[in-house]
């Protein structure tokens, strides 16, 4: 008998990510990359307890060679017993991510290894990489450089530059993106207006000193974030915000994407795409927003991972107003190659199981199904980073 053709699995691009740690990871160094909390569970609890931790050991724990239904401890000894290095190789590969866009502006020593490059990425998932660059990493590398207050706007304005242009040995060629995490340094109910050069200037001061201080002082002055957002905006890159759901540095109710709303109006004629990333639990809020504003965009990205067997619920509710042409995956996955796997399977079979309702219930055809899910994998992401170009 003939096989039947498999059809190939859908294409996407990961608009939103981050490298994979190179260290070995002992079981509590594990169960701290699980969890936006940064830390284990203290014991008996363990972070494997949540839709996340289930989730790695369904759908991972084949690549281990393991059952699905294998504890916690087995899927840890037998992750040590493969090696951090084929681990990874294993979980990017699988994944079968065409694109992976690398937020490069937090790269921390990581418990005894370092972050993956964009370059490294690409090697070890045979997929090729591109960067983001984050605008509050460049401002604090500026500050730490020497600039003088008044110099401060134009060096910022040449790093950032040079930073686009991919000039780093790891870089990965020209950034496609900017990003600013606003909503963890501020939040996103800040002035919506661009600030004056006075302004600039004596916030720079003021930073300056806290810097000459505390070397590694991190920016979180409103007037020089919104400087830096506006500097970002004048690039004409899309320009990726930090939403909704983060680590605990965040006010979940400061970093509702709806804070944006007057930001998003005053910046639309300048037609920079605006990315909203993660967005939950506010991602109705997002849909609104990408609906009604023709430069703004969204995703789910990490929201998917997190809330385990609710995922295609969660993705459900984004399509209720996001235009299909302003969605976009992403995983935001950090430090484990499980994350960044998982975003992708994991999304493959939920966009197939929201449309396949859709299509079941007549509301849509077979035809619009693929095309919306093929829009939202790639097709959207493509366009707007320019990728082909």
């Amino acid at each position: 008998m003939t096989p039947v053709p498999q059809a190939e699995p859908l294409a996407l691009v990961d608009h939103h990510v981050h490298g994979v740690t190179t260290a070995e990871l002992d079981p509590q160094a594990f169960e701290s990359l699980l969890t936006e909390a940064g830390r284990p569970a203290v014991p008996p609890a363990t972070v494997f307890d949540t839709q996340l931790g289930f989730a790695v050991r369904r759908w991972c724990a084949p690549m281990l060679g393991l059952d699905p239904e294998a504890p916690a401890e087995r899927y840890l000894t037998r992750r040590a017993e493969v090696g951090a290095s084929e681990v990874t190789r294993r979980l990017l590969r699988a994944a079968g991510v065409r694109m992976w866009l690398v937020d490069t502006g937090y790269q921390p020593e990581l418990l005894g290894g370092h972050l993956t490059s964009p370059a490294e990425l690409a090697e070890a998932s045979v997929s090729p990489a591109r960067q983001i660059v984050r605008l509050e990493a460049v401002a604090e590398a500026v500050a730490r450089g020497g600039t003088g207050a008044g110099d401060f706007a134009g060096s910022f304005a040449e790093a950032l530059a040079q930073a686009i242009a991919g000039d780093g040995p790891d870089a990965a060629g020209r950034a496609v993106a900017v990003k600013s995490i606003v909503a963890y340094r501020h939040g996103l109910d800040f002035d919506p207006s661009r600030p004056g050069p006075a302004e600039v200037a004596a916030a720079a001061g003021r930073f300056l000193r806290a810097v000459e201080s505390e070397p590694g002082a991190r920016l979180a002055d409103p007037v020089l974030l919104r400087h830096l957002i506006w500097t970002g905006i004048d690039t004409g890159l899309p320009i990726q915000f930090h939403t909704g759901f983060g680590d605990p540095d965040v006010r979940l109710h400061r970093a509702n994407p709806s804070l944006l709303h007057d930001f998003l109006r005053v910046t639309e004629p300048a037609g920079t795409p605006v990315m909203l990333l993660h967005c939950y639990p506010y991602h109705r809020e997002a849909g609104y927003l990408a609906n009604v504003f023709a430069h703004v965009y969204a995703d789910v990205g990490e929201a998917l991972n997190h809330v385990g067997a609710r995922s295609a619920a969660v993705l459900a509710e984004a399509l209720e107003l996001t235009p299909f042409h302003k969605m976009l995956y992403s995983s935001d996955a950090f430090g484990l190659p499980e994350l960044h796997y998982l975003g992708a399977v994991r999304f493959r079979r939920d966009i197939t199981r929201v449309t396949g309702q859709f299509v079941a219930d007549g509301a849509w055809s077979a035809a619009d199904a693929d095309r919306v899910a093929q829009m939202i994998g790639s097709g959207n992401a493509e366009r707007v980073y320019r990728l082909a170009s």
